[in-house]
């Protein structure tokens, strides 16, 4: 068991604002963070534009695999983060649980896809300014 906070990015599909949201605060964080992504109904790969519009802000998740949300993922995770999911999400007390109504990008193109991209990625901040204050004054390097 490490020390870190988890959070875990919930959506309906898992192929489009989770894993964006999961790749800013992997790179944010600086692994700081544990990140986990999942789904209520998990699509077979990422949407192929949200891959291209965070690879714009230099962030690869092109190796990302859409997964199931599992109970098990919610019970490890300290913060959970629902993306229009509702009432799929299972709750456990305890755990900080906040809802980021977001436009899908599932479908459109890059254009309106970026503006949802540059959200997520103001959230992610806040939300790492919140769980690390630290982080957001450099932190400490493991070592």
């Amino acid at each position: 068991m490490s020390d870190k906070p988890t959070v875990l990015f919930v959506c309906v599909h898992n192929a489009g604002r989770s894993q964006m949201a999961a790749g800013f605060l992997r790179e944010l964080s600086g692994g700081a963070v544990d990140v986990l992504s999942a789904g209520s109904e998990p699509k077979a790969d990422l949407n192929p534009v949200a891959v291209q519009v965070m690879a714009e802000e230099g962030i690869d998740i092109a190796n990302q695999v859409p997964k199931i949300l599992t109970t098990e993922a919610v019970a490890d995770s300290d913060v959970v983060i629902t993306m229009g999911c509702g009432d799929t999400c299972p709750i456990f007390p305890g755990k900080r649980y906040e809802d980021w109504e977001l436009t899908d990008p599932a479908g459109r193109p890059a254009e309106e896809v970026r503006p949802i991209r540059d959200e997520i990625k103001q959230r992610v901040q806040r939300l790492l300014a919140e769980i690390l204050p630290q982080a957001a004054s450099g932190g400490n390097s493991a070592g």
